[in-house]
């Protein structure tokens, strides 16, 4: 993976999840709180996903094959969508039964009272350092934008991804108290129905949304805007007019394709035009901090901006 910021984030939320997960199935088997049983899965869900992506990063730094001949980049936007589709099964659609079933066939916890308020509280500390974590790391990487265009906008999914599951779990947990302290509070079962359900519409929503997001990576964003500018700008120079236009992609987060058409001067040589196109590669590779795969064809500029 390239950016060790977002390996950092999925181990330290892997970590946190298979210790949180354990807890909590602890805390299920003694009461048979449906709250607890929910955000168990959710934490099986999570660790699952989070071990995902540390494969995907892995296999996406594979060299390029005669198949895939522009890499494996992708890989990791493929392990992001799974990840959405296991969020929305595995945590959302269960929390959801698990509810269901309980709202229909309620029973108190009448037993180990005390267990599942101090597991979801050390979970809260848990999932809030890895949260803090993916925060620090989303700071180092997300530069003037803001946290919210940061998952909107970045074409690397690890950190993003993770933000997405800790905010969600870290709410989850509040439903969880929630659920289970009125359910102690009252006698009545109904509640832990309540908190096993709020889980289950929060993880959906946010599963829903990362597929989204992942749906057009896959389908191939351009660059960045700010990247986009900044190539564009570099290929003028010597020999090189102006950019008559141009197209960009990301191949995977840290790889983009770039193909442009440029206007020359009618009165170059093939080896003049071969050197400004040389040069401009250079200017362009010296001004992204990216892997590049770019193709540039000479071309002459009409006055109606077409090229003839």
């Amino acid at each position: 993976m390239a950016a060790s910021g977002g390996t950092r984030a999925v181990v330290v939320a892997l970590l946190a999840n298979i210790g949180i997960a354990i807890a909590k199935f602890g805390g299920y088997l003694l009461t048979g709180s449906s709250s607890m049983l929910a955000e168990s899965v959710h934490s099986v869900a999570d660790s699952s996903n989070q071990a995902l992506l540390l494969i995907a990063g892995k296999r996406a730094t594979r060299r390029a094959s005669e198949v895939h001949q522009f890499g494996y980049g992708r890989v990791r936007y493929v392990a992001a969508f799974v990840v959405s589709i296991v969020l929305f099964t595995l945590g959302g659609l269960f929390a959801l039964y698990e509810a269901w079933h309980k709202y229909t066939d309620p029973h108190p916890i009448d037993s180990w009272q005390w267990v599942p308020i101090a597991v979801l509280l050390i979970a809260v500390a848990m999932e809030s350092f890895a949260l803090r974590t993916a925060v620090i790391e989303a700071n180092h990487a997300r530069g003037k934008m803001t946290l919210r265009q940061y998952v909107r906008q970045s074409r690397s999914p690890e950190i993003p991804v993770i933000l997405l599951e800790d905010t969600g779990a870290l709410c989850g947990l509040v439903f969880a108290l929630f659920g289970v302290s009125m359910t102690l509070a009252t006698g009545d079962g109904r509640w832990d129905a309540v908190g096993s359900a709020a889980i289950g519409v929060l993880l959906v929503v946010i599963a829903v949304f990362l597929a989204i997001e992942m749906h057009s990576m896959l389908i191939g964003e351009s660059a960045l805007p700010a990247h986009h500018d900044a190539i564009e700008a570099s290929l003028c120079g010597e020999g090189i007019d102006r950019v008559i236009h141009m197209r960009t992609m990301h191949l995977g987060p840290d790889d983009v394709l770039v193909a442009a058409k440029v206007a020359v001067t009618a009165t170059d040589s093939a080896d003049e035009v071969a050197q400004a196109i040389n040069a401009a590669e250079a200017r362009v590779r010296a001004a992204v901090p990216l892997r590049l795969q770019i193709y540039i064809e000479p071309d002459l500029f009409r006055k109606d901006g077409r090229a003839p």
